[in-house]
């Protein structure tokens, strides 16, 4: 597993928590490890493609990821 943090825009309230911790609750392996106003720690099984898929994951609920941090090995 590893750790990633994204930081996001456009979250400032307590739906905008539930709503991208439901998104990425939903993302085959992604472990959600807390959600923020403006960041998401999150724990994935594939840092490609699961990483991929709860970047995708936040932008579909409505926000912008502004970084990607724990990518690199």
């Amino acid at each position: 597993m590893k750790d990633i943090t994204f930081s996001i825009s456009g979250m400032s309230c307590g739906h905008c928590l539930n709503a991208v911790n439901r998104a990425l609750s939903q993302v085959p392996g992604v472990e959600v490890e807390s959600v923020q106003i403006g960041r998401a720690r999150v724990r994935v099984s594939d840092a490609g493609d699961a990483a991929r898929r709860a970047r995708a994951a936040i932008e579909e609920a409505g926000y912008t990821v502004e970084a990607v941090e724990g990518l690199a090995e």
